[in-house]
């Protein structure tokens, strides 16, 4: 997944994700439709790609990054809408958008969750699912002796500031 656009209403924000071929349909909140749409880039004859909109409730973003002496895993809990909840009037079906896609709200808000991602080193691709938790990429972080990093509910970008300097220490002294 990767971030597409950003809707800054300050009293309905949200993020719309999207990509053109490697979304899983196991996302889906409505039945994929295979089309076939030219790609525009590489020169190649036009996929065909599935279209739909992911199902709303709670999903997460999670993203590996190589920080030279360690991989870090970045995880932001969302909250994944109907695109009619936050599109104008008529513009929910997006249809010059022909992708897999989904709309969410980040936590704690999409100022700050976009804040704690830069912060943190979090890449331009993510994974979007709702189906494990963060506590499974904590799990699987500790289990693998990989950093890990929640920008959730709680979030606060000066704290997490500190706390991935308290990181780095204890990282290198590992």
């Amino acid at each position: 997944m990767e971030d597409y656009t950003y809707h800054f209403d300050p009293e309905n924000e949200a993020v719309l994700g999207a990509h053109m071929l490697e979304v899983c349909p196991s996302i889906a909140g409505n039945r994929p439709r295979i089309e076939v749409h030219p790609l525009g880039i590489g020169g190649k004859a036009p996929p065909a790609r599935l279209v739909f909109d992911a199902a709303s409730g709670p999903a997460v973003l999670a993203t590996l990054v190589d920080l030279g002496d360690r991989f870090r895993m970045i995880v932001n809990e969302i909250e994944a809408v109907k695109i009619e909840d936050v599109a104008p009037k008529g513009s929910a079906s997006l249809p010059k958008l022909p992708v897999a896609r989904a709309l969410w709200r980040p936590y704690p808000s999409l100022r700050d969750a976009s804040e704690c991602w830069i912060i943190a080193g979090g890449a331009h691709h993510s994974v979007y699912t709702n189906a494990p938790d963060a506590e499974y990429f904590r799990d699987w972080a500790e289990m693998s002796g990989v950093e890990f990093v929640l920008i959730g509910r709680d979030a606060r970008p000066a704290r997490l500031r500190d706390e991935l300097r308290w990181a780095e220490a204890y990282w290198r002294g590992r």
